[in-house]
């Protein structure tokens, strides 16, 4: 639904239509649900329009101003109150939900250490905006952030343009940083992408402390007053690696380009940085990723290793199938290429799916797969012998436009592929076209997909191409490619020609589900929140694609997703369980979790990590985390075996109950208090607190206890 707002003629008692529109940004948000957009309308929206502050975009809620000209003439100025989970009371203009859209609009939040725009641990869009004069900062992203934040003017804030802190990732493309303290500021143990932005003008351009990890590509930082990125504590860019050029452009800043005030070296890979205006202990590198030419597409090209002997090639095998691929997960695509002939196996019947595969065999297996016209003359390649094995193959992927050479006019036979390689490989040999970078999205490691492929990815993710195993979110783009894995792709590349039967395979990165959905919960009646977890990185499923709702979850896993679902501050010191040794993979979660106050252990020092945790037990520790207000006793009539709940317990009860945290199936009225918790249950439950805490959006669910 698309709801209209104009904070000069509206009128909060109108329809909210384009001939009645509202007054106020906050009359429509309570009107709006998720797909819903709040188109706004030229003037100002503050206190003195009636707007209250701040104003919390909804999940899945768009605020669309005027994209064309960055919010020009749509200005929202105001502070409020916003409680944050990982710091505190804070003052905030605009604070985002999951999958909520800020596009098109002027911030400004005129008090005190205010920020425009506050993202905890959601992932929101905050794209084509001017986001100016505030007290503080343009965008503050903290907790499990993971926003994408695209082609917004940052200017003239007091503090920073962009502070990235605490496990915040996602993407910050295209944005202008200038005339502020810092440019971009970023902290803790944050790992966002960091592209194609301009940074200038700042006092420094970048500041990089504590442990972040941020991926820089192809910005550019200059006429900072003092430096142009400053790294210290124990920060760690990447500023390129050798099959992934960084691009950065670092000039004309004050006092120097680049200080390094760790311990550590700093590897920088193609960015043009004056060595003379660097501090610190920082090593250059070369790239040699061939420059774009005329013609077919080339193959980016990979960092010379030392290379294995030459493998000789495959002998045909007449059987249908290997011994080491029955049951494999790839089985499928496997014998579907024996059967055409792409591919066969080795004189002692195996095929050794996770070997890693050269460049020699790629062209082998892309010249017997495909025939396609001629589009350049053939490369005489200095390391290619008339006698080796594989020159023929190579010739003919070489002449349709697959593969290509490297600059030194070598080919490199015996180098092994990587995954992204493949897919350029493939996509550009093919003519591939389709697909946009909203689709990158799917995968967590997106930052890794070096900025020659990211089209290419793209085009194969919307073709159906990728294959991922064993998760469909992990793309590793630069490890290399097994040969398992390039027959995935190649097959789904003759499924895209229409060449080859479709197979079914969890592990086919789709585009048209979500890729969090896991392969049992269709139907289920948890998979709304479960769901909602995955999109916000707090939980996982197992190998085979399952998230097998209805097992069992230990208080050690609790823990963790506790850890990670609230980020809790501590509220206490932290104790040592006496079954929690050091070296358990739990025990950093467990102190967190602990000294957050959402858990506690037994009377004997124990923690008891590997027993399962009960229901009560989950909201005995939302209950206490979550600091929520006492309930009337008499909420609990709602449960028809209230009496099953122990006396200590009843106050938590009530009061999850009372603030609908409480999620009962498939009987909303039976409890269940003493019954060990299921996945399902946990993650409903944990989802439902961060509903009450305004970090997530309702849920509609008949299971939900609704007092």
């Amino acid at each position: 639904m698309l709801f209209y707002v104009n904070p000069t003629s509206g009128n909060d008692s109108a329809a909210g239509n384009q001939a009645a529109p509202f007054k106020t940004i906050t009359r429509a948000i309570k009107q709006a649900k998720a797909n819903d957009t709040i188109q706004l309308l030229p003037g100002t929206y503050s206190d003195a329009t009636g707007e209250v502050f701040p104003i919390s975009v909804p999940a899945g809620v768009t605020l669309l101003g005027n994209e064309s000209n960055k919010g020009a003439g749509i200005q929202i100025t105001g502070s409020g109150l916003y409680p944050s989970p990982t710091f505190a009371n804070q003052a905030v203009t605009i604070q985002m939900s999951n999958n909520a859209q800020l596009r098109g609009v002027t911030v400004t939040n005129p008090a005190v250490r205010g920020t425009a725009v506050w993202v905890e641990s959601t992932n929101p869009t905050i794209a084509n905006n001017t986001l100016v004069n505030s007290k503080r900062e343009g965008v503050f992203a903290t907790g499990n952030a993971n926003p994408v934040v695209l082609n917004n003017v940052v200017r003239q804030n007091s503090a920073s343009g962009f502070t990235i802190v605490r496990n915040t990732k996602g993407e910050w493309r295209g944005n202008v940083c200038e005339q502020t303290g810092y440019g971009m500021a970023i902290s803790d143990n944050a790992a966002p992408l960091i592209a194609d932005n301009r940074i200038l003008k700042n006092r420094i351009g970048m500041v990089l402390n504590r442990s972040c990890r941020p991926v820089l590509r192809t910005n550019v930082v200059e006429t900072n007053t003092d430096e142009g990125i400053s790294v210290t504590q124990e920060a760690f860019p990447d500023l390129g690696q050798t099959q992934d050029p960084g691009g950065n452009i670092l000039r004309s800043n004050g006092e120097i380009d680049l200080a390094n005030d760790t311990s550590a070296k700093l590897i920088s890979v193609g960015n043009l940085i004056n060595p003379r205006r660097v501090r610190g202990i920082v090593e250059f590198l070369a790239n040699e990723v061939p420059p774009p030419i005329p013609g077919p597409p080339s193959e980016p090209d990979p960092t010379p290793e030392p290379t294995p002997p030459d493998p000789q090639p495959p002998t045909p095998n007449p059987d249908a199938g290997f011994s080491d691929t029955k049951g494999h997960w790839a089985e499928g695509f496997i014998k579907g290429l024996i059967e055409k002939k792409v591919i066969s196996g080795y004189p002692d019947g195996t095929f050794k799916p996770g070997d890693s595969l050269t460049r020699a065999q790629f062209a082998t297996m892309i010249s017997n797969a495909f025939t396609l016209p001629e589009k350049q003359p053939a490369t005489p390649f200095s390391d290619v012998p008339n006698n080796f094995w594989a020159k023929e193959y190579i010739r003919k992927a070489n002449q349709m436009g697959f593969i290509a050479g490297f600059p030194d006019g070598t080919f490199r036979p015996n180098q092994f592929l990587t995954r992204v390689q493949a897919i350029v490989a493939l996509v550009g040999g093919l003519g591939l076209t389709g697909g946009t970078l909203d689709l990158l999205g799917i995968y967590r490691d997106r930052a890794q997909i070096p900025p020659y492929g990211t089209d290419k990815v793209a085009t194969a993710t919307q073709k159906r191409m990728v294959v991922d195993y064993p998760d469909v979110q992990q793309l590793e783009p630069m490890r290399e490619i097994t040969r398992a894995e390039v027959s995935a792709l190649v097959y789904q590349a003759l499924v895209t020609l229409n060449q080859a039967p479709a197979i079914t395979s969890p592990y086919i990165v789709s585009p048209d589900l979500p890729s969090y959905l896991f392969t049992d919960i269709a139907n289920h009646w948890a998979a709304d929140f479960i769901q909602a977890l995955a999109t916000m990185n707090l939980i996982r499923g197992f190998e085979d694609g399952t998230f097998r709702p209805d097992l069992t979850m230990t208080r050690a896993q609790y823990a963790t997703l506790i850890a990670n679902a609230y980020n809790p501050p501590a509220k206490r010191e932290a104790i040592a369980f006496v079954d929690v040794p050091s070296d358990f993979w739990a025990k950093p979660y467990i102190e967190k979790a602990y000294r957050g106050g959402f858990i506690s252990g037994f009377p004997d020092g124990t923690f008891k990590p590997n027993e399962n945790v009960l229901r009560l037990q989950i909201l005995l520790s939302l209950a206490s985390g979550l600091g929520l207000p006492a309930a009337n006793s008499n909420v609990l009539n709602v449960y028809d075996d209230k009496d099953s709940i122990v006396a200590a317990g009843q106050p938590a009860v009530a009061a999850t109950t009372q603030q609908q945290i409480v999620v009962n199936y498939p009987n909303v009225r039976l409890l269940n208090p003493n019954r060990n918790a299921t996945r399902a249950e946990v993650t409903a439950m944990v989802y439902q607190g961060l509903v009450q805490a305004g970090k997530a959006g309702a849920i509609n669910s008949p299971y939900i206890v609704k007092p």
